[in-house]
């Protein structure tokens, strides 16, 4: 018997060794998937009360449990929970009262990244009110388009975005938008300065009827994404979508103690998931007006930071930077974002000291996505038989020719095997909806699969290709369609193509992303038709593009075709076009660069092509 005792014994302790041998990420999995069950309950709960909890009411909370902890860091600026609570009851008074805003309309918000940022959104929140998040570097057709397509009834702006209001001011006027600047004085006829009129407002709290019809489903958000094709699409944030962004923080292991680095944009939802999971936890973050490389480790220093956010292309950036003795000393302890590659990855580790590397996937207005909460690298997430079960997703067999998904004699989708890329499309569910985009029914059913495993179902096209490893990995592959991601942006070839049409003397137009070496996504390229008689015109097209054209979707490259190849569903082809990219020494056609210097497209040689692939030539 003692035998048989010190057999089981020994068993018992060499039994989580073996566990651990076979099933290496077996405890990180059931920690994460019990926090992932735990958080969904707990967002269920919230929505479920009457009145819903909204994430005003956990900012609310926040400034009352804890007033005096600063909540915003800015510049040499400090604003805590109770002044952030004053001043966005002072901005909802001025926008009820005087602007006259109701519950359940939209004002749009055309600003940097300013403290304001956060008040506004809030002071909407306080009366029942959305905010539309606009990129501030669009203009002209697709400024337009973007506030007529959240019905905004107000513009909220800053003088030093005049320009661009007073090129699409009469316009608005017409179709009764009404646009005001956060600012004591106004530089434009017909714009009123508010600054004065909400410094002098009462910052009393304002009464819960105000926003008395706020329900689960209302959106206090709108994020403008490209999707894959066509003008930017206002996607519907609503509460849940805005809890579940707030709660990957908690899950990344973001706590009350951390001061958060955002130097994102707001307008994009990854930075608004950082204000989000901030408020969630009750932190701190730094609000940076704009990404510096040189500022970067040095804000860090100042302020203390813990955790920052970043795009793959951001982690490139600092990595390239000229290394300092002082690289390693900082208090960041996570980094939190998506789109890091491999080998930036392995640098910015070895460079910046033990890290722990959060890559998320997940887009703005899908249903569903991934977390590496392992710190694999080069993953964008880490799934297993359960969390399937629960996120309801599938990777499915893609055709890039014809540029739609594979079915087999029933008309169904095929699973892609371990190992094989595939179409990441998400069951849409009760607890897993899909709530698509405001005001355009179309573009929220164009990006909706029919008939995917079973008649009747119905998937979100996130179109994405991803592929899985034995050990539930994800991995990023790219993106289908006609869309590609240039410095953090997604640009839309369709609205850019449909900018260059309008030019004199292009006939036809394809526009693409090509890879660039030493650089995350891929940068703009157009292939022109030219109308026949007509010779091509670089300066004109220079002017063209940089007065329409937000700098990201600007094409760096230029190829003249005598024909376009279309594939079978007459699509335009573009894979050959990005498989050819921009050599000269293999493409006869003639090629041109944008030069920045000389204000015009270029003939493209040997040389600017060898500047650019040895990374002399900064794009």
């Amino acid at each position: 018997m003692p035998g048989l005792y010190t057999a089981v014994l020994g068993l018992l302790v060499l039994l989580p060794l073996v566990g651990n041998f076979f099933f290496p990420y077996l405890w990180m999995d059931l920690v994460f998937l019990f926090s992932v069950i735990q958080k969904g309950y707990r967002i269920e709960k919230r929505l479920q009360r009457k009145p819903p909890v909204t994430i005003l009411d956990v900012f609310l909370d926040k400034a009352q449990k804890h007033p005096e902890k600063p909540l915003i860091l800015f510049e040499d600026k400090s604003f805590s929970y109770r002044e952030v609570d004053r001043r966005s009851s002072q901005v909802a008074r001025v926008l009820q009262g005087h602007v006259g805003l109701k519950e359940g309309e939209t004002a749009a918000v055309f600003l940097k990244n300013i403290p304001a940022y956060l008040w506004v959104w809030l002071g909407l929140g306080k009366i029942g009110c959305a905010m539309a998040c606009i990129n501030y570097n669009i203009r002209l057709k697709s400024l337009l388009h973007v506030l007529s397509s959240c019905e905004a009834k107000v513009l909220l702006t800053t003088p030093d975005l005049k320009s661009a209001i007073e090129d699409v001011l009469p316009t608005l006027q017409k179709e009764g938008v009404r646009v005001f600047y956060l600012s004591d004085d106004s530089p434009t006829e017909g714009v009123e300065a508010l600054l004065g009129r909400i410094k002098s407002s009462s910052d009393e709290p304002v009464p819960l009827s105000c926003r008395g019809n706020t329900t689960p489903t209302s959106s206090p958000i709108y994020v403008f994404t490209s999707g894959t094709t066509g003008l930017p699409k206002a996607a519907i944030i609503n509460q849940k979508k805005m809890f579940n962004a707030s709660n990957l923080f908690v899950l990344c292991g973001v706590h009350s103690k951390d001061t958060i680095y955002i130097p994102l944009p707001l307008y994009h939802m990854a930075a608004l998931t950082g204000v989000l999971g901030c408020l969630e936890v009750g932190a701190t973050f730094v609000l940076k007006s704009k990404f510096s490389v040189s500022q970067y480790w040095d804000d860090c220093r100042r302020y203390r930071v813990s955790v920052i956010q970043y795009i793959g292309e951001i982690m490139r950036y600092l990595c390239n930077a000229p290394k300092k003795e002082s690289d390693r000393d900082h208090s960041v302890r996570i980094a939190i974002g998506n789109g890091m590659r491999s080998e930036v990855w392995k640098e910015f580790l070895r460079r910046f000291g033990p890290i722990q590397i959060r890559e998320i996937y997940g887009c703005t207005e899908g249903n569903g996505g991934f977390l590496n909460y392992t710190g694999k690298v080069g993953a964008a997430g880490k799934t297993n038989f359960i969390y399937k079960k629960l996120a309801q997703y599938e990777l499915i067999q893609y055709d890039i020719e014809k540029d739609e998904p594979v079915r087999d004699e029933r008309g169904l989708c095929i699973p892609v095997a371990l190992g094989e890329t595939g179409l990441m499309v998400g069951k849409i569910t009760r607890l897993t909806p899909f709530d698509g985009y405001v005001g355009d029914r179309k573009k929220t059913e164009k990006k909706i699969l029919q008939d995917v495993l079973k008649k009747g179902d119905a998937y979100f096209n996130s179109g994405d290709l991803l592929i899985q490893d034995h050990e539930g990995f994800i991995y990023f592959q790219d993106r289908v369609g006609d869309t590609f991601r240039w410095k953090g942006e997604n640009v839309a070839t369709t609205e850019a193509e449909s900018i260059l049409e309008t030019l004199d003397f292009i006939q036809e137009v394809n526009v693409y992303g090509v890879p660039v070496p030493g650089h995350e996504g891929k940068i703009g390229m157009a292939a022109i038709r030219l109308k026949e008689g007509l010779s091509f015109d670089g300066k004109k097209l220079y002017v063209h593009t940089q007065d329409y054209l937000p700098n990201y979707a600007i094409p760096r490259f230029i190829r003249i075709r005598e024909a376009m190849e279309i594939t079978v569903t007459y699509k335009q082809s573009k894979n050959q076009l990005v498989k050819e990219a921009f050599d000269p020494a293999t493409i006869s056609d003639p090629l041109f660069f944008l030069d920045d210097l000389e204000k015009c497209y270029v003939p493209m040689t040997q040389q600017i092509y060898s500047s650019i692939t040895e990374k002399k030539l900064k794009l």
